[in-house]
């Protein structure tokens, strides 16, 4: 697939923030994936300290955008029990803000999902043709748009200075961002909503789709970057402190170039990434639903990992930890941890057994 941008544009990407050192020589631990297990959670451990002094943002505002079902076997990989075939998740937007040391504020947008474009991900698409309408109408809510959002929260596009996925799939950013050249399916030219925001992603995720390997074809959109251009990206080689009580964490797995939002609020530290679906999959043994506290006693696995490309499954069980060690436990059930994911397991009566133990349902931050 030839997209926008050759190897020499990725590698010469701009970047951003301060370095987070504190996993480097992870990946040539000696001994294999127990050994950088124990690495990564002493680590984690450290920048967790480290972490914790460099303040806090002005805010975190949470903003749902999308329910929508999604395969059980995926999202409670291995563990679940549950009679449905599928579950229902909820994808949300978070907002960021902060002021840095000489005064300019900055806004993060993490997960601003295009969910009209984002039907057209091969494995979504393939399910919506499978399934009635009037079936379809019934297991996806939408709640809100990306622009309405922010339009209530008073922030104009101009305003957002960076966007942010922990990977992505389904993602489709060309209104985002604009394009070199007019798109047929778009209408013509595709003016930018966001003309100074640039995108945070991790070089090795770039890289990827340039040649997708069959396992995870159904879950991007390649062909929709065809025409993006370079300089709307910013290409990080792992974490990255981005303000006060902002960082981005290195984190594969669920896909090779994964990454990790992490928050430093007033309940706490939180990290927010689809490396899992709940936080009872970072505390399975406290969870209800059908099959996954006996799965993790059964096997003697602390997590559940969210599974539908299976990239590399033991990075990214290495990762969950990482994120489980990384935060507080929650106020409202310390039980749980503040891992809050990205796109966020939901009741329903669709699907019997799959109903959260406990879920966060949103981040909230104000100082």
């Amino acid at each position: 697939m030839k997209l926008a941008w050759q190897d020499a544009d990725i590698a010469d990407m701009p970047t951003l923030g301060t370095r987070v050192a504190a996993f480097d020589g992870l990946a040539e631990v000696p001994g294999g994936y127990g050994a950088k297990l124990a690495f990564a959670r002493t680590r984690a451990e450290a920048f967790r300290a480290e972490f914790a002094t460099t303040g806090t943002p002005d805010s975190v505002t949470t903003c749902d955008l999308v329910t929508l079902p999604y395969p059980t076997s995926f999202g409670l990989f291995r563990a679940s029990k549950a009679i449905a075939p599928f579950l229902s998740i909820t994808n949300r937007m978070l907002v960021i803000r902060w002021t840095e040391s000489g005064g300019r504020r900055r806004t993060l947008l993490f997960e601003p999902s295009d969910v009209e474009l984002g039907r057209n991900t091969p494995y979504f698409a393939a399910l919506a043709r499978r399934t009635p309408g009037p079936v379809r109408t019934l297991l996806t809510t939408e709640h809100g748009t990306v622009q309405g959002h922010l339009a209530r929260l008073g922030i104009e596009p101009d305003e957002v200075d960076y966007l942010m996925f922990d990977h992505l799939h389904t993602q489709d950013l060309r209104r985002w961002v604009g394009t070199t050249r007019p798109q047929a399916d778009l209408g013509g030219a595709v003016a930018p909503v966001f003309p100074n925001a640039k995108v945070i992603v991790q070089r090795h995720e770039l890289r990827a789709m340039s040649e997708l390997h069959p396992l995870q074809r159904p879950w991007y959109q390649p062909e929709t970057y065809r025409d993006v251009r370079p300089d709307a990206f910013l290409a990080a080689d792992g974490g990255l402190v981005l303000g006060p009580g902002v960082a981005v964490v290195d984190t594969p797995g669920h896909v090779f170039g994964n990454q990790t939002l992490v928050l430093n609020t007033s309940t706490g530290i939180w990290a927010s990434s689809e490396n899992a679906i709940a936080a009872e999959c970072l505390a399975p043994e406290h969870s209800r639903m059908p099959g996954i506290a006996r799965w993790a006693r059964a096997w003697g696995q602390e997590v559940v990992l969210n599974a539908n490309t299976v990239e590399t499954t033991a990075d990214q069980y290495n990762s969950l930890v990482i994120e489980k060690t990384l935060v507080d436990r929650s106020q409202a059930d310390p039980r749980f941890p503040q891992f809050f994911p990205s796109s966020e397991l939901t009741a329903s009566w669709t699907n019997p057994g799959t109903t959260p133990t406990f879920a966060h349902r949103a981040i909230h931050h104000t100082t």
